[in-house]
Protein backbone atom coordinates (compact mmCIF):
# COMPACT_ATOMS: atom_id res chain seq x y z
CA UNK A 1 0.00 0.00 0.00
CA UNK A 2 1.46 3.33 -1.06
CA UNK A 3 0.98 6.08 1.50
CA UNK A 4 2.15 9.65 2.00
CA UNK A 5 2.36 10.90 5.56
CA UNK A 6 4.10 13.31 7.89
CA UNK A 7 6.65 11.86 10.31
CA UNK A 8 8.86 12.91 13.19
CA UNK A 9 12.21 11.14 13.57
CA UNK A 10 12.54 9.61 17.04
CA UNK A 11 15.90 7.88 16.64
CA UNK A 12 18.29 6.47 14.06
CA UNK A 13 21.01 3.83 14.36
CA UNK A 14 23.75 2.70 12.02
CA UNK A 15 23.19 -0.70 10.46
CA UNK A 16 25.86 -2.65 8.62
CA UNK A 17 28.51 -0.72 6.73
CA UNK A 18 26.35 1.83 4.95
CA UNK A 19 22.75 1.56 6.08
CA UNK A 20 20.66 3.40 8.65
CA UNK A 21 17.53 2.35 10.52
CA UNK A 22 15.31 5.30 11.41
CA UNK A 23 12.45 4.97 13.88
CA UNK A 24 9.75 7.52 13.09
CA UNK A 25 6.39 8.40 14.57
CA UNK A 26 4.11 8.92 11.58
CA UNK A 27 0.77 10.64 11.34
CA UNK A 28 -0.86 7.77 9.40
CA UNK A 29 0.77 4.61 10.75
CA UNK A 30 2.08 5.48 14.20
CA UNK A 31 5.54 4.18 15.08
CA UNK A 32 7.39 2.75 12.07
CA UNK A 33 11.00 1.69 11.47
CA UNK A 34 12.55 2.39 8.07
CA UNK A 35 15.74 0.93 6.63
CA UNK A 36 17.74 3.33 4.49
CA UNK A 37 20.05 1.37 2.24
CA UNK A 38 23.47 2.87 1.49
CA UNK A 39 22.57 6.29 2.89
CA UNK A 40 25.79 6.59 4.92
CA UNK A 41 27.98 6.31 1.83
CA UNK A 42 25.80 7.83 -0.86
CA UNK A 43 26.56 11.45 -1.78
CA UNK A 44 24.21 11.81 -4.72
CA UNK A 45 21.05 10.04 -3.56
CA UNK A 46 17.76 11.72 -2.74
CA UNK A 47 18.02 10.65 0.89
CA UNK A 48 20.58 12.36 3.10
CA UNK A 49 21.74 11.64 6.64
CA UNK A 50 20.87 15.19 7.71
CA UNK A 51 17.18 14.47 7.07
CA UNK A 52 17.12 11.88 9.83
CA UNK A 53 18.43 13.85 12.79
CA UNK A 54 16.43 13.52 15.99
CA UNK A 55 13.00 15.19 15.89
CA UNK A 56 13.28 16.17 12.22
CA UNK A 57 9.85 16.79 10.69
CA UNK A 58 9.46 14.95 7.41
CA UNK A 59 6.93 14.22 4.74
CA UNK A 60 7.48 10.70 3.45
CA UNK A 61 6.13 8.47 0.72
CA UNK A 62 6.41 4.72 1.20
CA UNK A 63 5.09 1.36 0.04
CA UNK A 64 3.85 0.21 3.43
CA UNK A 65 3.46 -3.50 4.22
CA UNK A 66 1.77 -4.21 7.55
CA UNK A 67 3.52 -7.55 8.01
CA UNK A 68 7.03 -6.09 7.71
CA UNK A 69 9.09 -4.90 10.70
CA UNK A 70 11.25 -2.68 8.46
CA UNK A 71 9.76 -0.48 5.76
CA UNK A 72 11.35 1.17 2.71
CA UNK A 73 11.06 4.84 1.82
CA UNK A 74 10.32 6.01 -1.69
CA UNK A 75 10.44 9.79 -1.25
CA UNK A 76 11.39 12.06 1.66
CA UNK A 77 11.32 15.80 2.15
CA UNK A 78 11.76 17.99 5.20
CA UNK A 79 8.45 19.83 5.52
CA UNK A 80 9.67 22.15 8.30
CA UNK A 81 13.40 22.92 8.04
CA UNK A 82 14.58 23.85 11.52
CA UNK A 83 16.36 27.18 11.90
CA UNK A 84 17.93 26.68 15.32
CA UNK A 85 16.89 23.34 16.81
CA UNK A 86 20.01 21.46 15.77
CA UNK A 87 22.50 24.33 15.67
CA UNK A 88 21.77 25.99 19.03
CA UNK A 89 23.61 24.05 21.75
CA UNK A 90 20.88 24.66 24.33
CA UNK A 91 18.11 23.52 22.02
CA UNK A 92 20.08 20.55 20.66
CA UNK A 93 20.67 19.34 24.22
CA UNK A 94 16.94 19.60 24.88
CA UNK A 95 16.24 17.74 21.62
CA UNK A 96 18.49 14.89 22.75
CA UNK A 97 16.56 14.61 26.01
CA UNK A 98 13.09 14.86 24.45
CA UNK A 99 13.94 12.25 21.82
CA UNK A 100 15.05 9.84 24.55
CA UNK A 101 11.83 10.40 26.46
CA UNK A 102 9.76 9.73 23.35
CA UNK A 103 11.76 6.63 22.49
CA UNK A 104 10.85 5.16 25.88
CA UNK A 105 7.24 6.35 25.80
CA UNK A 106 6.08 5.54 22.28
CA UNK A 107 6.25 1.79 21.79
CA UNK A 108 2.96 0.82 20.19
CA UNK A 109 2.61 0.76 16.42
CA UNK A 110 -0.70 2.54 16.23
CA UNK A 111 -2.04 5.72 14.71
CA UNK A 112 -2.47 8.70 17.05
CA UNK A 113 -3.14 11.89 15.14
CA UNK A 114 -3.58 13.99 18.28
CA UNK A 115 -0.17 12.97 19.60
CA UNK A 116 1.45 13.65 16.25
CA UNK A 117 -0.10 17.12 16.07
CA UNK A 118 1.10 17.85 19.60
CA UNK A 119 4.67 16.81 18.74
CA UNK A 120 4.72 18.77 15.49
CA UNK A 121 3.44 21.98 17.08
CA UNK A 122 5.73 21.60 20.10
CA UNK A 123 8.90 21.19 18.06
CA UNK A 124 8.06 24.04 15.69
CA UNK A 125 7.54 26.25 18.76
CA UNK A 126 10.83 25.10 20.28
CA UNK A 127 12.64 25.89 17.03
CA UNK A 128 11.20 29.40 16.81
CA UNK A 129 11.20 30.41 20.50
CA UNK A 130 13.91 32.69 21.87
CA UNK A 131 13.58 31.63 25.50
CA UNK A 132 13.08 27.93 26.24
CA UNK A 133 14.19 27.56 29.86
CA UNK A 134 10.94 25.92 31.05
CA UNK A 135 9.90 24.25 27.79
CA UNK A 136 10.98 20.72 28.75
CA UNK A 137 9.15 20.94 32.07
CA UNK A 138 5.89 21.91 30.42
CA UNK A 139 6.39 19.38 27.62
CA UNK A 140 6.70 16.35 29.91
CA UNK A 141 3.53 17.43 31.74
CA UNK A 142 1.54 17.98 28.53
CA UNK A 143 2.80 14.73 27.00
CA UNK A 144 1.08 12.69 29.72
CA UNK A 145 -2.28 13.70 28.22
CA UNK A 146 -1.50 11.51 25.20
CA UNK A 147 0.06 8.66 27.17
CA UNK A 148 -2.91 8.05 29.44
CA UNK A 149 -1.74 9.29 32.84
CA UNK A 150 -2.38 13.02 32.89
CA UNK A 151 -3.00 14.11 36.51
CA UNK A 152 -6.67 14.40 37.43
CA UNK A 153 -7.51 18.09 37.25
CA UNK A 154 -10.81 17.64 39.12
CA UNK A 155 -8.92 17.15 42.38
CA UNK A 156 -6.35 19.88 41.80
CA UNK A 157 -7.47 21.91 44.82
CA UNK A 158 -6.13 19.26 47.22
CA UNK A 159 -2.54 19.65 48.48
CA UNK A 160 -1.05 16.15 48.06
CA UNK A 161 -0.23 14.69 44.66
CA UNK A 162 -0.53 10.90 44.66
CA UNK A 163 1.83 9.72 41.93
CA UNK A 164 0.59 6.14 41.94
CA UNK A 165 -2.98 7.13 41.06
CA UNK A 166 -2.32 10.44 39.31
CA UNK A 167 -4.67 12.38 41.57
CA UNK A 168 -4.49 15.18 44.11
CA UNK A 169 -5.63 14.25 47.61
CA UNK A 170 -6.38 15.89 50.93
CA UNK A 171 -4.00 13.66 52.92
CA UNK A 172 -0.88 11.58 52.45
CA UNK A 173 -2.04 8.03 51.67
CA UNK A 174 1.19 6.38 50.49
CA UNK A 175 4.94 6.95 50.09
CA UNK A 176 4.35 8.46 46.66
CA UNK A 177 2.09 11.25 47.92
CA UNK A 178 3.79 14.65 47.83
CA UNK A 179 2.83 18.04 49.16
CA UNK A 180 5.83 20.16 48.18
CA UNK A 181 7.10 22.72 45.70
CA UNK A 182 7.04 20.14 42.90
CA UNK A 183 3.38 19.28 43.34
CA UNK A 184 2.59 23.02 43.37
CA UNK A 185 4.59 23.59 40.18
CA UNK A 186 2.78 20.68 38.56
CA UNK A 187 -0.54 22.38 39.31
CA UNK A 188 0.73 25.64 37.85
CA UNK A 189 1.93 23.99 34.63
CA UNK A 190 -1.36 22.12 34.27
CA UNK A 191 -3.15 25.46 34.27
CA UNK A 192 -1.16 26.73 31.28
CA UNK A 193 -1.99 25.70 27.74
CA UNK A 194 0.80 27.66 26.03
CA UNK A 195 4.54 27.14 26.37
CA UNK A 196 5.02 30.90 26.44
CA UNK A 197 2.97 31.08 29.65
CA UNK A 198 5.09 28.46 31.38
CA UNK A 199 8.21 30.32 30.38
CA UNK A 200 7.18 33.22 32.62
CA UNK A 201 7.56 31.11 35.75
CA UNK A 202 10.72 32.12 37.59
CA UNK A 203 12.73 29.02 38.50
CA UNK A 204 16.37 28.48 39.29
CA UNK A 205 18.43 25.51 38.12
CA UNK A 206 17.88 23.51 41.31
CA UNK A 207 14.10 23.90 41.05
CA UNK A 208 14.07 22.76 37.43
CA UNK A 209 16.25 19.78 38.29
CA UNK A 210 14.05 18.78 41.21
CA UNK A 211 10.83 19.03 39.18
CA UNK A 212 12.23 17.09 36.24
CA UNK A 213 13.38 14.29 38.56
CA UNK A 214 9.88 14.38 40.06
CA UNK A 215 8.27 13.95 36.63
CA UNK A 216 10.68 11.22 35.54
CA UNK A 217 9.67 9.24 38.63
CA UNK A 218 6.02 9.76 37.66
CA UNK A 219 6.80 8.38 34.18
CA UNK A 220 8.61 5.37 35.65
CA UNK A 221 5.61 4.54 37.81
CA UNK A 222 3.17 4.62 34.90
CA UNK A 223 5.13 3.36 31.90
CA UNK A 224 6.44 -0.17 31.92
CA UNK A 225 10.04 -0.24 30.77
CA UNK A 226 10.51 3.53 30.99
CA UNK A 227 14.10 4.41 31.74
CA UNK A 228 15.43 7.73 32.93
CA UNK A 229 17.13 9.31 29.89
CA UNK A 230 20.92 9.19 29.82
CA UNK A 231 20.93 12.80 28.62
CA UNK A 232 19.03 13.99 31.70
CA UNK A 233 22.18 14.84 33.64
CA UNK A 234 23.62 16.85 30.74
CA UNK A 235 20.34 18.73 30.32
CA UNK A 236 20.22 19.60 34.01
CA UNK A 237 23.75 20.99 33.90
CA UNK A 238 22.61 23.51 31.27
CA UNK A 239 19.12 24.40 32.51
Amino acid sequence: MQIKTKAVVISSIKYGEADLIAKCFTEEKGLVSYILKGIRKSKRGKLRMSMFQQLSLLEIETFHKDNKSLQYLKEVRVFHPYQSLQSNVYKSTMVMFLAEVLKSCIQEEEKNEALFKFLEESFVYLDEAESIKNFHLHFVVKLTQFLGFYPDSHSIAFPYFDMLNGIFQLKEYNSYSFNNANSELLKELMNYSEYSEANQIKLNQDRRKSFLDFMMLYYELHLQGFRKPKSLEILQQIF
